[in-house]
């Protein structure tokens, strides 16, 4: 019978997780979109969103912010993203500020949710330098 001390199986234990870990931190990446996906989302900031943040995405003086590298879009998960064009932000939220309401889909009801989520995929290609 093999016997094994505590902290050599912690030691084995470590050898495989860590490269394991390492490997997924470090190497993977996120799932393709699909370019369709993408520009159907431009076509829709286009429509919808360029009218207070720019048609480049740059923002507008007094409207909306520039969503160029823009920490907040960098720092949220799609699904995070998806319920903040859909629920908008007053202009009465501590965190607005521009003093603007952004108001729910920008203002367009009749943006589904495939077109939200296209948006997101959109505003995800204006964040890589």
């Amino acid at each position: 019978m093999l016997h094994r001390s505590k902290a050599s199986i912690v030691f084995l234990f470590l050898l495989t997780l860590v490269p394991m870990a390492f490997a997924v931190g470090c190497g993977e990446k996120a799932p393709a979109v699909d370019p369709a996906v993408v520009a159907a989302g431009q076509q829709h900031f286009g429509a919808t969103c360029a009218t207070c943040h720019g048609k480049d995405a740059n923002g507008l003086p007094k409207q909306g912010k520039s969503l160029l590298m823009n920490p907040y879009i960098i720092d949220k998960s799609d699904d995070d993203l998806v319920l903040f064009i859909k629920t908008g932000r007053p202009s009465s939220d501590p965190l607005n500020t521009t003093g603007v309401d952004m108001p729910p889909k920008g203002g367009n009801p009749a943006l589904g949710d495939d077109d939200v989520k296209a948006i997101v995929a959109y505003l995800r290609t204006l964040q890589k330098l």
